[in-house]
């Protein structure tokens, strides 16, 4: 019941924004002693809705990844820097949000990094060396799933939602801006529906991906978080048969990008 000016200033004072919000503001907490800041050694940067809590939950569970429980996983570091300038002040910025126990490894999850045709270059400028992680879904399904996912105002542009919706489907296409770490081994793309499946040999090759110890099994490693809790659409059935034909040439080049992607985990697609 606010104006939107003091409620912001409200949750200023009492409660801050979250990483994906405007008011956010990237002031990370000092290192405490015996802990050290530069790059990550890993980011995921993608996909919505396609099990990233759950994973990285279970990857930074292991003994040797470190994760303040007051920090998100979610960064959204490079959102502004469409319009702003990026350069080594920025570069800093980035590394002081990754603090950790000197020999252990950090990193982050921020899914809509895929999605943003900036971002490639500027996190090849902040990290050059971490590993990529990303998390594919079926493409449907994912976007039932965004859509529930995302709130649609009165006198929205609803097409404009779908379409974002619709867009964020399209995973091979993302993955060319990529390209570089790519061909370069630097990102390991796993299929949400493998990891339900067979979530121990996953998180094993994810580990392995990561350069630690594969052996580690967190508790409940099968508990898969997050789940799209508010109402989803049911798509009709003429809409699910246009949107699978629009998602097919798509879904093909992704698995010449990724061989062992599992289409027979894909109804949608079985057969194509």
């Amino acid at each position: 019941m606010l104006p939107s000016g003091l409620r912001d200033e409200v949750r200023r004072r009492v409660g801050p924004f979250a990483p994906w919000e405007a008011g956010f503001t990237h002031s990370p907490s000092p290192p405490a002693p015996g802990e050290v800041v530069g790059p990550p050694d890993f980011v995921g940067i993608g996909v919505q809705k396609a099990g990233t809590t759950w994973w990285f939950t279970l990857i930074v569970s292991h003994p040797d990844i470190f994760q303040p429980a007051t920090v998100h996983k979610e960064r959204h570091y490079f959102a502004p820097y469409a319009t702003h300038g990026f350069g080594a002040e920025q570069v800093r910025g980035y590394h002081q949000s990754f603090r950790r126990p000197e020999g252990l490894l950090t990193g982050e999850w921020t899914p809509d990094y895929i999605y943003q045709p900036w971002v490639p270059e500027l996190l090849e400028r902040a990290a050059p060396e971490a590993r990529l992680v990303v998390m594919v879904r079926d493409p449907v399904d994912r976007l039932v799933s965004g859509l529930a996912h995302t709130p649609i105002a009165p006198g929205s542009h609803l097409g404009m939602v779908a379409a974002e919706a619709v867009h964020r489907g399209l995973y091979a296409a993302a993955l060319q801006r990529w390209a570089g770490p790519l061909q370069a081994g630097r990102i390991l793309v796993l299929q949400y529906e493998q990891c339900v499946r067979d979530p121990v040999g996953q998180l094993g090759r994810t580990f392995r991906f990561l350069g630690i110890d594969d052996q580690f099994h967190p508790r409940h490693i099968d508990r898969v978080s997050s789940s799209t809790r508010t109402e989803k659409v049911t798509l009709d059935q003429d809409a699910r048969k246009r949107l699978v034909a629009l998602y097919e040439p798509d879904v093909d080049a992704l698995v010449g990008l990724v061989p062992d992607l599992d289409l027979t985990l894909w109804p949608n697609f079985t057969g194509h």
